[in-house]
């Protein structure tokens, strides 16, 4: 017998090329993400290329979309106006560019995804593939594993290949998520396979010994459970979240116990548990210039520079809301707000949909609100896996947005013959 072989169409092939590329494109700069050690950081300027390199081959940006970008635009415009209000601008255009890079960012992920939803699942693998690797690298130098390592770390917390622990424990949360909804709602085999990636990044987010990083992942964890258990109306579906949450739970405070034990650990552990550290309560500490910024904005609506408030006090605002006023203005904090809720009230109402892109976009949209709440005592406006969130979050809206679209029967003309006579002589008169 002689088999028979169909090749396939040239342009079926070159169209599965060109998927693979893209696939691999998008996948390589959010592995970079996790390796932000300076700025200009590798992912910027790679990022930067294939950005431009997907302009010209046809990047557009969903009309879903579109606000996400408009506003992050008009919050940028607002720092450039606050620029003004500086005599001495110094390296302040540097800043006001990345920060205008990355909205462009997370216009470039909302749009990539919104056309191709298999790229979620690549930029998920890449994300977990680099929160473990940078993860590693934080554990090694934490415990100084090899000559050298502690370059991964900073006041003696890990931070990963990231120039900050507060930056690289949030970093982490994501990913970490996402394991953990493989782990509640994946077959029961694939158990051991997440569980160790899942353990390493925990890690990394315990020695971070950042108190927002444990308190991101704690209520993004919460809030994934619950979703889950409101999700399915299946009993044993909601009995296997309860069970396998708890095993979750169970297996996480077995490996903080055992951590604990570890020399020096339990001293830093007690230390960074307090909810309040003396840099904050300090005379002009955290919390008393926050009181101090939020009168400067009412005294400097156009804002003081980007920046300026450290020059001032010594350390930045420590605050996105406060951030916002003081280097991009009340335009630039208005912008900011207005975005941040349509982010939060436009996922939430496409939240539990049943779409193939659904648990990835619930995953980014906990993990969003952990950051958010985050802002609240830290800058997050140079948090690059931030506006990766944005974007992955505005996608799915621009995929629910066509998805809808696409149920709606097309309008089609009525015949005359079928319109009532007295209602013709009404229209035409």
């Amino acid at each position: 017998m002689s088999a028979v072989t169909r090749e396939l169409p040239p342009a079926v092939v070159n169209a599965k090329l060109i998927a693979l590329i893209a696939s691999g494109a998008v996948f390589l700069g959010v592995f970079l993400s996790g390796f932000v050690i300076d700025e200009p950081a590798p992912y910027d300027l790679y990022m930067a290329g294939l950005m431009a390199v997907w302009t010209l081959f046809g990047l557009r940006i969903s009309r879903a979309a579109a606000p996400l970008l408009v506003l992050l635009v008009i919050m940028n415009i607002g720092g450039m106006i606050s620029m003004t209000q500086m005599s001495d601008i110094a390296s302040t255009p540097l800043y006001l560019s990345v920060s205008l890079f990355l909205a462009f960012t997370a216009a470039f992920f909302a749009s990539v995804t919104s056309v191709q939803p298999s790229l979620y699942r690549s930029i998920f693998l890449a994300y977990v593939m680099s929160a473990v690797l940078t993860s590693m690298l934080g554990i090694a130098g934490y415990f100084h594993a090899f000559p050298g390592a502690e370059i991964f770390t900073k006041y003696d917390r890990a931070t990963g290949a990231f120039q900050d622990p507060n930056v690289f424990g949030p970093f982490l949360v994501l990913p970490g998520i996402y394991l953990l909804h493989l782990l509640l709602t994946g077959p029961v085999s694939r158990m051991p396979l997440l569980a160790v990636p899942l353990l390493i990044i925990t890690a990394g987010i315990f020695f971070s010994f950042s108190r927002g990083a444990w308190g991101m992942f704690g209520v993004a964890a919460i809030l994934l459970t619950g979703a889950l258990f409101l999700q399915s109306a299946s009993g044993m579906f909601r009995l296997r979240v309860v069970v396998m949450t708890v095993a979750a739970i169970s297996l996480l405070v077995v490996a903080m116990l055992v951590i604990l034990q570890l020399p020096g650990v339990s001293e830093m552990f007690s230390s960074r548990a307090q909810l309040e550290q003396s840099y904050d309560t300090a005379r002009l500490g955290r919390f008393a210039r926050y009181t101090i910024g939020f009168q400067m904005a009412l005294e400097h609506p156009l804002g003081i520079g980007p920046l300026v408030f450290g020059t001032i006090f010594g350390e930045d605002t420590h605050d996105i809301w406060l951030k916002m006023l003081m280097d991009y203005g009340w335009l630039g904090f208005v912008s900011f707000l207005t975005l941040t809720c349509w982010t939060i009230a436009a996922g939430f109402r496409i939240l539990l949909r049943d779409r193939p892109w659904q648990p990835y976009l619930l995953c980014a949209y906990v993990a969003f609100i952990g950051n958010i709440g985050l802002g609240t005592f830290i800058d997050i406006d140079h948090w690059r896996h931030v506006y990766l969130l944005l974007g992955l979050i505005w996608g799915a809206i621009a995929l629910e947005y066509r998805h809808q679209r696409q149920l709606r029967p097309a309008a089609q003309p009525m015949p005359a013959a079928a319109i009532p006579s007295g209602r013709k002589a009404a229209e035409f008169g």
